[in-house]
């Protein structure tokens, strides 16, 4: 996703969030400079925009962002063999886990998901995950047998999972893995958004890996205007067939989008293409014509959480699901002439 304070060309269609319709926004102060940090973590990159009215001295602001994605990374990474998360995955069967607080509540919320998608999103399919070449193990160029497929698929299951809230554990049920690469980031975002409210950087953009989550406003007084993802042309699509851009005044508003065309193998016998996004409901990658869905939540979390859902369930399941739960999302379909959108009622409700 890319950022911009450009004025609205006639091509681009504008998202106003009703919250900055309704609410009277509290401006920035004048003397505020605009501060600009970026780092990698989790795979990719990370980029924040805040307004400074207090002459905080920089490096300090930048220690307090990473110290938060190091403290997720150490929570809920399972590329990370020391993890909380890769702790649970590497216990005993019947073994009660005893989680941080964050993580708890990550995979608390990661099971509640899974609960109201039908199983489409699925934090115990990280087995699934790594067969297919989209996790720690090794890439692949071609598709896993069905043999294989339906072994490691025995072993995942949202509802094998037992949670205690009193105590923060986590029961391992025998041979489950937990990956929460569909919801970690979005958290991160919230969780790096929180401590810069936190210490009085309340006009911000925090973006991890084309995530992102806007609160207050920019220098100029106006929000911060953030262009969403659309999936690239295909090499022969026409030039009638391009979607036209939409951009959203982010205000305490976060967005994620999920889309076939980021990672993704094609299979050196069969010649089909393989995305990332894994159905566990099958074990196998979600395959029909959504190329991305994108979600726009309070927040990032469940937007990340809900994009990777709605991917898997498709465009006509995903929508109901999305109307059923109040979701404002856009999901863009590849047909023969080019990509077509669908919008839910409360992604509609914001471009009026």
């Amino acid at each position: 996703m890319v950022t911009s304070a450009e004025l609205n060309p006639p091509a681009v269609r504008v998202l106003i969030p009703p919250a900055l319709l309704q609410e009277a926004v509290r401006p920035a102060p004048a003397h505020a400079r605009l501060l600009r940090f970026a780092g990698d973590t989790m795979g990719t990159t990370w980029s924040v925009l805040c307004l400074d009215a207090e002459t905080r001295p920089e490096p300090t602001i930048h220690a307090a962002i990473v110290a938060v994605l190091d403290q997720v990374v150490r929570q809920m990474s399972n590329w990370r063999g020391d993890s909380d998360i890769s702790r649970f995955n590497q216990a005993a069967a019947g073994e009660w886990v005893t989680l941080p607080a964050d993580c708890f509540h990550v995979v608390d919320t990661a099971l509640r998901i899974a609960r109201l998608s039908g199983g489409a999103y699925d934090p115990t399919a990280a087995a699934l995950v790594n067969l297919w070449g989209f996790g720690p193990a090794p890439r692949r160029d071609s598709a896993p047998a069905l043999t294989e497929i339906l072994r490691v698929r025995a072993f995942c299951g949202w509802a094998r999972i037992e949670l205690d809230a009193a105590t923060r554990r986590i029961r391992q049920p025998g041979g489950v893995a937990l990956d929460l690469c569909a919801i970690a980031k979005g958290f991160a975002v919230d969780a790096v958004s929180a401590r810069l409210g936190e210490s009085g950087l309340s006009h911000h953009l925090v973006e991890i890996g084309g995530e992102l989550r806007g609160a207050g406003i920019k220098p100029d007084g106006l929000p911060w205007w953030v262009d969403l993802e659309a999936p690239p042309l295909e090499d022969d699509a026409k030039p009638q067939t391009a979607l036209q851009q939409d951009r959203i005044a982010l205000h305490e508003l976060a967005v994620a989008t999920s889309g076939d065309y980021r990672r993704y193998f094609i299979d050196r016998v069969q010649r089909q293409r393989y995305a990332h996004t894994i159905d566990p409901r099958t074990g196998y990658p979600a395959s029909h014509a959504l190329a991305s869905v994108t979600v726009i939540h309070a927040q990032c979390m469940l937007a990340d959480a809900w994009s990777t859902a709605l991917t898997v369930l498709g465009p006509q399941a995903g929508l109901a699901v999305a109307e059923r739960h109040h979701l404002a999302v856009r999901f863009i379909l590849r047909t023969p002439t080019g990509f077509r959108e669908t919008c839910s009622a409360a992604w509609a409700a914001m471009l009026e």
